[in-house]
């Protein structure tokens, strides 16, 4: 009996330590109604040379409609060719356990804005994707295995690292775990 009590214990406070704290970037609840944003969480990074790519995603729930914010933002000593998002621009995740989960774009045409600081180009793109139905509570069974961003014109793939360490930021994400860990915050 005693034993079992120790392994109990045990497997409670490993689970109480392995969930993730809920961060806003935005918490507002007020007359106009509800919008709730979670930090933004690094997917992607890229640096080589002098170049840098990143991307994050924050997850959005605006009057109890869930969403998900994605930013890509690029820097680099040389010219960075535009990518654009049109309103057949989707994200796709494929999951772990073979599932694919399609985002809708919201009906917006962007290339995003560029910026020129201290001799380096900027470029930053921002969008919004709708979950489909019934698609949230499988992003919570599964972790991610790959997810392919469709631009206007080309789609990219980028791995769902288990473990991601920034050169920018010095922190380590979870990029696998993303949906896992942070869906709840918006529910």
């Amino acid at each position: 009996m005693r034993k079992s009590l120790l392994i109990a214990t045990f497997l409670i406070s490993i689970s109480s330590f392995a969930q993730k704290d809920c961060e806003y970037s935005s918490n507002v609840k007020d007359s106009l109604g509800t919008y709730r944003s979670t930090i933004d969480y690094v997917m992607h990074e890229k640096v080589f040379g002098n170049s840098q790519t990143s991307i994050f995603f924050s997850l959005i729930n605006a009057d109890g409609m869930p969403s998900l914010n994605m930013q890509m933002i690029q820097k680099s000593a040389d010219f960075i060719p535009a990518k654009c998002l049109d309103k057949s621009s989707k994200i796709y995740i494929q999951l772990q356990n073979g599932k694919i989960i399609t985002l809708i774009g919201l009906d917006q045409d962007t290339c995003g804005n560029a910026v020129r600081n201290n001799n380096e180009n900027c470029r930053i793109l921002g969008a919004y994707f709708l979950f489909l139905k019934d698609t949230m509570e499988e992003l919570k069974k599964s972790p991610i295995s790959i997810f392919r961003i469709k631009f206007a014109g080309e789609s990219i793939d980028y791995i769902a690292k288990e473990s991601l360490v920034s050169e920018v930021d010095k922190k380590t994400y979870f990029p696998d775990h993303f949906f896992m860990d942070y869906l709840k915050c918006i529910e």
